[in-house]
């Protein structure tokens, strides 16, 4: 846009000196050449179209020596770009020009080159302050987005990491009580069983009776609640990556996408599953990479085990391992396929119904 707003001054200001000298007034012929050439220099990138563009010009201005007037306007496409020597060019039908002009057009023609050459000046450094200024602007905004996804994992991590600690003291008060309150229990009940054996008062035997199925009753609920934290404390992600980073046979990609709790009894079986899968590449497979995917659909969980190694055997499927794999399957009515195209890959799918508890 500033680019036509100079030309178009310059334009103004070349046409009022060719309006007012006394020669070719009356010829529009300059003033089409200029229109038609400065639109043309504007249109164009290429650099050898332009100084082709101001070569022709300039060989114009020698036909027709009141095109010379126009010859500022001409140039300033060429000023301060990597061949400026174009704009010499024009000192030659200038130094034929100069001698029948009078002296007024003649110093106007200096004063518009002048005009060009700071309009240029000025365009080339509003253009790289408003460059610069976009390029700031972009790293800005790319420095905040990325600023703003490192908090994001920040917080992520720390809610991961307050998770794996909430689960693993769970864990630890689950292995207190049942060590050390389970046993205890367990030792009073036998030393009451032990004490209706010898004791022959009914009475006694009675209170001992009910002090028994008193404790009984608190074991039972020790071991429910011990039983509980237990399971809770199981997190399906940190076991699953656990198993990725320790397995050593071969790297294994991860790709984990699940966000409702599977439930404590399928937890435990996508991890057997895993670790099952795993120990079957150790003892059956040639592979040098694995991946492990688990995905949550709107009806079902996925869980995909695959490698590039060779396959063995013939009859894959009369494995123990995959029986037992098979089995745990089936027991929450679920589907496993077995591929063997590309290495070897397991595709399980667990519908969700009736599979949260």
């Amino acid at each position: 846009m500033n680019l036509i707003i100079d030309k178009l001054i310059l334009l103004a200001c070349c046409l009022a000196i060719y309006l007012t000298g006394r020669t070719f007034t009356h010829d529009i012929a300059p003033v089409l050449l200029a229109i038609i050439f400065t639109c043309l220099l504007s249109y164009v990138e290429k650099q050898r179209s332009r100084v082709t563009l101001t070569m022709a010009f300039t060989f114009c201005s020698l036909i027709m020596p009141w095109t010379c007037v126009f010859l500022p306007l001409i140039c300033y496409d060429s000023l301060f770009s990597k061949k400026p020597w174009v704009c010499l060019l024009s000192l030659v039908p200038l130094s034929l020009f100069w001698p029948h002009a009078i002296m007024t057009v003649n110093v106007v023609i200096c004063v518009l080159f002048l005009l060009s050459a700071s309009l240029k000046h000025r365009t080339m450094a509003y253009e790289r302050m408003k460059n610069n200024y976009y390029g700031l602007r972009d790293t800005t905004k790319e420095m905040s987005l990325r600023l703003k996804q490192q908090n994001q994992d920040l917080l992520k991590k720390q809610d991961n990491e307050v998770t794996v600690a909430t689960l693993g003291e769970r864990n630890r008060i689950a292995r207190e009580i049942h060590d050390n309150v389970g046993h205890l229990l367990s030792r009073a009940l036998l030393q009451i069983g032990a004490l209706l054996t010898v004791n022959r008062n009914d009475q006694t035997k009675e209170a001992l009776s009910t002090l028994k199925d008193t404790l009984s009753e608190a074991m039972s609920s020790i071991r429910s609640s011990v039983h509980d934290l237990h399971d809770e404390s199981i997190d399906l992600r940190t076991q699953v990556t656990d198993l990725a980073h320790k397995f050593t046979f071969c790297p294994v990609s991860l790709d984990y996408s699940v966000q409702n709790k599977p439930g404590s009894k399928l937890n435990y079986a996508l991890i057997s599953i895993a670790k099952e899968a795993l120990s079957n590449i150790v003892r059956h497979s040639d592979a040098t990479h694995a991946e492990m995917t688990l995905r949550e659909h709107p009806a079902f969980y996925q869980l995909i085990i695959s490698d590039n190694g060779s396959v063995r055997s013939n009859q894959p499927n009369r494995g123990i391992g995959l029986k037992n794999i098979n089995d745990r399957v089936e027991s929450f009515h679920g589907l496993l396929n077995i591929e063997t195209r590309k290495g070897f890959q397991l595709f399980i799918s667990i519908p969700k119904e009736g599979n949260r508890s």
